[in-house]
């Protein structure tokens, strides 16, 4: 937070409360008491009436009130996401209320702002059929969506779920909250194809100069419902032993869509793209995981497991 962002913030305090001590302001903006002697005089000297009492603290003349202020990008960013947030994961009495907000800060947006508002609606979907994701690292997603919205290429080093890195060109098309992850739906320039990629695998990310042109026949909506749903359609039952829950968490690929504490650990209902993968998968757990249903899964587990015996029993003769 630059000076100039924590005087305007100051005075934001100071208007919303009666008195605000010193050391109070100082805690909330995490800097000295000193610091704050010097912006409350700073804050004086450009006009604004703080007035102090010694042992009590510092409040605004009454009858002041700080202009309405502009949001920067990266604030108007931060709450259309949370609008779509809470339209999705609230009922109305909530949601109405909130979108009615976001429609004022609309208005007091010059044009192309609002134009970028809008655009940014168009590019975020949250599923709100699957448990809520955990929040994405700021420093990665306001990037991603100010490149979507500006059509700008990203240049991102990913980690697949496998532990394979690479470094990918990629257009920025849209962000999707599904299955308890954040993710990017962008054309792959290596792959030429649409891809996924989780945000919490992204381990790099730049912003090149470059511009992509818009592909006026792709639609986030559309696409998540041709590959999301079609591509997660089956349905398994794990169990997990408490201390492997949080890698299966970070590192499947399918939707969870329910947890249960169970005796021998945590029973998870979730969907998956193949039975194959998620057979294999599970036996890098050992003994910290089970497919309990269906009973093909089962099978599968059953048959990589009984290959692995085989293998070293040939390697041990």
């Amino acid at each position: 937070m630059t000076r100039t962002d924590r005087l305007v913030a100051m005075v934001m305090q100071l208007q919303g409360r009666r008195v605000v001590r010193a050391e109070e302001l100082a805690e909330h903006f995490e800097i000295s008491v000193r610091t704050v002697y010097r912006d409350i005089a700073a804050l004086g000297e450009a006009g604004v009436p703080v007035a102090g009492e010694a042992g009590v603290g510092y409040s605004l003349v009454k009858g002041y009130h700080l202009p309405p202020v502009m949001f920067t990008a990266d604030e108007a960013v931060a709450l259309a996401n949370g609008e779509a947030l809470v339209r999705r994961f609230t009922d109305r009495s909530v949601a109405a209320p909130m979108a009615m907000a976001l429609a004022k800060i609309r208005a007091v947006h010059p044009r192309e702002r609002q134009d970028e508002l809008d655009r940014l609606a168009q590019t975020t979907a949250i599923d709100g059929d699957t448990r809520p994701a955990a929040a994405p690292d700021r420093r990665t997603l306001l990037p991603i969506q100010q490149a979507t919205i500006a059509r700008r290429v990203l240049r991102i080093d990913y980690r697949t779920g496998d532990a394979v890195d690479s470094r990918r060109d990629i257009e920025p098309l849209g962000l999707a909250c599904y299955g308890g992850a954040w993710y990017l739906i962008a054309w792959c320039r290596l792959r030429r194809d649409y891809r996924h990629f989780r945000l919490d695998r992204v381990r790099g990310l730049e912003t090149l100069p470059e511009k992509f042109a818009a592909r006026p026949d792709f639609s986030l909506q559309q696409h998540l419902a041709a590959t999301v749903s079609a591509g997660q359609s089956l349905q398994v039952e794990l169990r997990f032993a408490p201390a492997a829950l949080p890698r299966a968490r970070r590192e499947s690929y399918g939707a969870f869509l329910s947890e249960q504490p169970a005796r021998e650990g945590v029973t998870v209902t979730m969907r998956t793209y193949s039975f194959a993968w998620l057979a294999r998968w599970l036996l890098s757990f050992g003994d910290d995981a089970e497919a309990l249903a269906p009973a093909e899964l089962r099978r599968l587990v059953a048959a990589e497991a009984e290959k692995i015996v085989r293998r070293y029993s040939k390697k041990g003769s």
